[in-house]
């Protein structure tokens, strides 16, 4: 099949079910109704074909056993709607080409022509037509005018009721593909919407079996994650506990040591090797999923603490905008993101500048700075735990590799979305998007 016409076809399975369901069911029907005319149609021929012969010997007869003054007078009571008589020679022209009138000619033949030896033909200009000639006992000619029926009429209402029976086909076809994807689309959306947090909500294990045996398969599927990830999160707590004890104790061993450079370097490797393990249980952490539940928020009062510590700090922090509403959020995961962003932002550019919006029922939170922002390249893999860009992230400016990682997880956790982008005039531009403005 042609890559044309496969993109003709709906994209949703729903779609594409029910259009081929109503267009076979369609063709069925139409191919029935055609099949009930034409029988219905073949019946009335046939019936009327033995009536024919019927009544035109009948007629015949009675005509030959009139006197010949009062023929004329029957030829009206005789005649019928698709029939006539007239006492005549009629019209010549070519034998009946039109298939009803060679049945009619063959009718009436088989009826009176064994006793009245006639001719048939069709009329010139209406080849539907017939006349059939033949002479009485006493030789008067009589012609038989045949002009058949253009079919038997239908009913006013059988139109109506086909376009019913259509409309019904589709609804049927709607509901019937309906009940049968509606499970396919709650997988879908059960898969979409299992996050970090692994809140999902289970799947009802019923239905028919295929679905019931998906639904089962997908919640063993969350269980295994859960375990999967509080057993991650168990060994890097457990980690972080026995690797605090003995930096702690390394940490004492230097304090008291001789102040020399590889003193110092050594205290810093150890400071280092400490925030890499917070830094590490927090990701663990966010991975597996905030406990924080949702509230109801000032987040101008939020952002204004939030840069007010900065401020008190001495860093280069400011804030323009206001958000006109409150927000549900979690608002320590906020001030989470924010201040990753933020000390990014002081890290590499020495100043950062907070923008908040909102607009269409989302707040809108940009952090922006003047460093030397980060390749086209890399600016998604940045979001990868413990990724580091080549001369920008080094042991000098402290940084762990998890900021970034540790903001996007716990976007992901509150449906947030979290992006970055290269500032046209230099530096880096962090966009946090929030949904449920309250």
């Amino acid at each position: 099949m042609k890559l044309s016409t496969l993109l003709r076809w709906p994209r949703t399975l729903f779609a594409r079910l029910a259009l081929i369901l109503f267009v076979s069911l369609a063709l069925v029907q139409t191919l029935s109704v055609w099949l009930t005319m034409t029988e219905r149609d073949q019946t009335m021929t046939n019936v009327m074909m033995g009536y024919i012969e019927r009544e035109v010997t009948s007629s015949v007869a009675l005509l030959d056993h009139l006197p010949a003054n009062e023929r004329a007078e029957w030829l009206p009571r005789l005649a019928r709607r698709t029939y006539t008589f007239n006492l005549g020679p009629g019209v010549a022209g070519a034998p009946p080409d039109a298939k009803l009138s060679a049945r009619v000619a063959q009718s009436i033949a088989d009826g009176i022509g064994k006793r009245y030896p006639l001719t048939a033909n069709a009329v010139p200009g209406d080849p539907d037509r017939l006349q059939v000639h033949l002479q009485l006992s006493d030789g008067t000619p009589l012609t038989i005018d045949y002009r058949p029926m253009p079919g038997a009429p239908l009913s006013p209402w059988l139109s109506w009721l086909l376009v019913l029976q259509l409309v019904v086909l589709a609804a049927c076809c709607w509901l019937a593909v309906r009940l049968a994807t509606r499970p396919l689309s709650h997988l879908a959306r059960a898969a979409d919407t299992l996050g970090p947090d692994l809140k999902v909500e289970r799947l009802p294990e019923d239905g028919p079996d295929e679905v019931a045996r998906a639904a089962r398969a997908f919640n063993a599927m969350q269980d295994r994650i859960r375990l999967y990830m509080t057993e991650r999160l168990q060994i890097l707590a457990a980690i972080s506990h026995d690797l605090q004890t003995p930096i702690t104790r390394m940490r004492l061993r230097v304090d008291v040591m001789d102040e020399s450079p590889e003193g110092a370097k050594l205290q810093q490797d150890l400071k280092e090797m400490e925030t890499m393990v917070k830094e590490g249980v927090t990701y663990a952490r966010t991975m597996h999923g905030a406990s924080e539940a949702p509230l109801r928020i000032d987040p101008n009062a939020l952002f204004d603490s939030l840069v007010f510590d900065y401020v008190d700090a001495g860093q280069d922090v400011s804030l323009h905008g206001r958000i006109d509403t409150a927000l549900v959020t979690r608002p320590q995961a906020l001030r989470r993101i924010v201040g990753n962003l933020v000390d990014n932002a002081l890290k590499f550019g020495g100043a950062a500048e907070i923008r908040v919006a909102s607009q269409d029922g989302r707040v809108r939170v940009s952090v922006l700075d003047r460093g030397p922002g980060i390749p086209d390249e890399s600016l998604e893999a940045v979001f990868e735990p413990f990724y580091r860009l080549e001369g920008s992230r080094n042991r000098g400016t402290g940084g762990t590799g998890l900021g970034l990682a540790i903001a996007r997880q716990l976007a992901l956790a509150m449906d947030a979305t979290l992006s970055l982008r290269n500032r046209p005039d230099g530096g880096l531009e962090a966009t946090l998007v929030l949904k449920g403005v309250g």
